[in-house]
């Protein structure tokens, strides 16, 4: 036991300890390369530049390395996982192999675990894509012992004074702790993108308008929020009825603002947990100290209003075992309680994490204890528990929230929604994109009729796999010529959100350090870097830079009128991309010839003004195609519906057909659907062309 005084010298040394760096700067300890940040990125960035003969050192400001591969995300999200290469795809290859050990079934049989087409894309394949963390914390802890790679834990950048440039080239970095580091290069795989914020190089947070980057989905769009939402008639209110009351927590009294425009909103973090049903190594969900039932008022109301799905996506993870997420109106994704996070302290941070895992604790608790949750969702939630076995020091609960975006560089290329959907051209591949452009809500609010509403949930897919450009990952020169941003790259809120999968932060990470090492041979800028050297060395590294485009396509670029593809469109589940290679710019979707009224699309466009415009409707044809598809057009007049036969040959340019000339004033909708059909319904694109008076 220590005695008061030592007590107090104890607590003076650590204070000292903290501020008073001097007591660790006697020398940098120095690197051809630094990484800031443990992530999947960072790890491999650490393991290739060994491989190309590079001294390297990784620092993660936690005790785990991994970030969210090893913190619960499982569930491997990529769209087209054959275009992951490199050393992105040995990760999961080494995920096969841990998983073909029996010894790593101590649960459940391998035979039991069902492949449900996530597992692997392909009979026989040597990768495996979903896993525990513990799993992929033992895959990444293997795989730096092989190499040697040196990797430092428990050190935190001095944000304020600890980045030292030297014109436009950084260092050294010094940590919290007084530690230095100096290097030729630096690599930032934070998701908060802290090293190249303390850099000065340029960026941003939140969601840009809809008309800086010529996108159509990015800013406020409450006209999407049709998933992940309330049912209707949810009273927002303290009292029910009463606004004089207040309104129920985490409610943004400023919202939605307005259509299409950007704002510093974040969309929502979680964690990403990992449950199991085996009572053996199961931890029953628990009532958290500082628990506030009103927190979960809307969640019941939600209920009570005619919810009745469950609130959650509990994909199955090897050991029964599961990654869980967020689903339906009121889940797992705190709501508009994240929007300081990419500027905030550290201690702010970790403030805003512990009220996270206060909220996702208490909603636990309160879906399979509180009597006015449905029994069925009740009875099946209150099953499942935290394991025994992952993440012990928390109890079952991790540290690493799920930071889906924070900051964002702003280099002198942004990569945009009209790069995923390759309307514009990419030269300079470093690795490919494949996943829908997805954000999560960011925002809770009242509508105009007084109920709850969340906003901007965003999904749309429908595009082919895409590349990324190598100028989206390296500052602007003037900035800062020695540090590459494979994470926090430059992107718009929408483009982030088709990237921001974990197999493509590791091809980026790989071929961040790849630039980095032919930088450092050559001594020259990032930004100086000859694409041609680089795609030679990524494509010796096994890095997957092309994906061959569908042939026999139209363009839009050659098309006249105003166009909008399919893949401007909100695709729900009901249709399905087309493997065929034709169609209007990267081919079409179809509904499978459900005929039961569920597969419905609508094409919105901004038009140039009132005025007469001839619609036109895209379709490749076939003769198993419906004969009687329910095209509504929504016109200044009201709206008329048109029959469209698509086994007949369209008759504009090969691709279209005329359903009728109308008069618009700004905004154009046309909605296609399948009810009623006798046949595949097919949606390709839609025109408007100005008519002449």
């Amino acid at each position: 036991m220590k005695t008061p005084l030592l007590r107090k010298l104890a607590v003076l040394l650590i204070a000292v300890t903290a501020t008073n760096t001097s007591l660790f700067s006697a020398e940098s300890e120095s690197f051809d390369l630094v990484v800031y940040g443990g992530s999947s990125a960072g790890i491999v960035a650490g393991i290739q530049a060994k491989a190309m003969g590079k001294s390297v050192v990784v620092i993660e400001p936690t005790d785990r390395e991994g970030g969210l591969t090893t913190g619960g995300l499982g569930q491997t999200d990529i769209g087209n996982k054959q275009v992951i290469g490199g050393l992105s795809r040995e990760f999961y290859e080494r995920i096969a192999a841990h998983y073909a050990d029996p010894e790593a079934w101590n649960w459940q049989k391998r035979e039991d675990y069902k492949d449900t087409g996530q597992t692997r894309t392909a009979k026989g394949e040597a990768t495996m894509w979903t896993f525990e963390p513990s799993a992929a914390l033992k895959v990444y802890r293997e795989w730096i012992a092989e190499t040697g790679l040196e990797v430092v834990f428990n050190e935190r950048l001095n944000r304020e004074t600890g980045v030292k440039m030297d014109g436009t080239k950084i260092v050294e970095i010094t940590m919290e702790s007084g530690r230095r580091f100096a290097g030729k290069m630096f690599i930032d795989a934070t998701y908060e993108g802290d090293l190249m914020a303390a850099a000065g190089v340029d960026y941003t947070f939140g969601r840009e308008a809809v008309a800086q980057y010529d996108e159509s989905l990015n800013g406020v769009q409450t006209k999407m929020a049709k998933h992940h939402n309330f049912v209707d008639g949810v009273d927002p209110y303290r009292v029910k009825g009463d606004p004089g009351s207040g309104l129920l927590p985490f409610l943004d009294p400023e919202g939605p603002g307005e259509e299409d425009s950007g704002d510093k909103r974040i969309q929502a973090y979680c964690y990403r947990m990992c449950l199991t049903n085996h009572p053996a190594n199961r931890i029953p969900f628990h009532k958290p100290d500082g628990y506030d039932e009103e927190w979960f008022e809307l969640l019941l109301r939600n209920f009570e209003a005619g919810e009745n799905g469950m609130p959650w996506i509990n994909s199955a993870m090897p050991n029964r075992k599961t990654d869980t997420n967020n689903r339906t109106g009121f889940s797992t994704d705190f709501i508009g309680q994240n929007y300081d996070w990419p500027e905030a302290s550290y201690a702010e941070r970790d403030a805003i994490a512990k009220r996270h895992r206060l909220y996702q604790q208490g909603l636990m608790w309160t879906l399979a204890n509180h009597p006015r949750i449905p029994d069925h969702i009740r009875n099946a939630v209150a099953k499942w528990g935290m394991c025994k076995d992952e993440f012990t020091e928390g109890n079952g609960w991790q540290e690493q929230l799920y930071v889906r975006e924070a900051r964002r560089m702003v280099g002198d290329f942004v990569m945009t929604q009209n790069h995923c959907q390759q309307k514009e051209e990419v030269n300079d591949s470093i690795g490919m994109g494949a996943y829908t452009m997805d954000s999560h809500n960011t925002q809770r609010y009242v509508t105009a009729d007084g109920f709850a509403k969340n906003e901007g949930d965003v999904q749309v897919g429908g595009f082919p796999p895409y590349p990324i450009s190598y100028r989206s990952i390296v500052p602007k020169k003037a900035e800062c010529g020695n540090l590459l941003v494979p994470v926090c790259l430059s992107a718009s809120h929408m483009a982030f959100g088709s990237i921001r999968m974990e197999p493509v932060f590791m091809v980026l990470g790989q071929s961040a350090a790849t630039a980095a090492s032919i930088a450092i041979d050559e001594g020259i800028p990032v930004q100086n870097v000859d694409y041609s050297k680089l795609k030679a060395e990524l494509e010796t590294g096994n890095q997957i830079l092309e994906h061959s485009p569908p042939s026999n396509f139209v363009a839009i670029k050659t098309l006249e009128g105003i166009v909008v593809d399919d893949s401007d469109t909100v695709i729900r589940p009901s249709w399905t991309r087309s493997s065929m290679r034709n169609g209007v710019h990267q081919g079409y979707h179809h509904d499978g010839n459900a005929q039961d009224g569920k597969a419905v699309v609508e094409f919105n466009v901004a038009l140039d003004g009132p005025g007469k415009y001839e619609v036109q409707v895209a379709y490749v044809p076939n003769s198993n195609r419906a004969t009687n598809v329910p095209v509504m057009i929504h016109h200044a007049g009201g709206e008329d519906e048109v029959k469209l036969n698509q086994r007949e040959a369209p008759k504009v340019k090969g691709a279209f057909t005329s359903v009728g000339t109308f008069q618009f004033e700004t905004d154009g909708k046309v909605t296609i659907s399948n009810r009623g059909t006798d046949g595949f319904v097919v949606i390709d694109a839609v025109r408007w062309i100005p008519v002449s008076e």
